[in-house]
């Protein structure tokens, strides 16, 4: 496992913690946030890109 990887695992963990938070506090832009670390986490990890790249990909859809 690679660094990457490792970045990727962390971002969908901390995308998941956003996204019980906003579940609990009713805190909807929250929840989105946590969902948009997950996918961008998931990407990473699978992809080997940067994050950066990924929110660039993201952004062109």
């Amino acid at each position: 496992m690679n660094k990457l990887e490792l970045k990727g695992k962390w971002n969908q963990i901390k995308g998941k913690a956003k996204e019980q938070y906003g579940m609990t506090f009713n805190d909807d832009e929250e929840f989105s946030e946590g969902q948009y670390d997950k996918l961008v986490g998931k990407m990473q990890e699978k992809t080997g890109k940067v994050k950066e790249d990924i929110e660039k990909e993201i952004a062109s859809w």
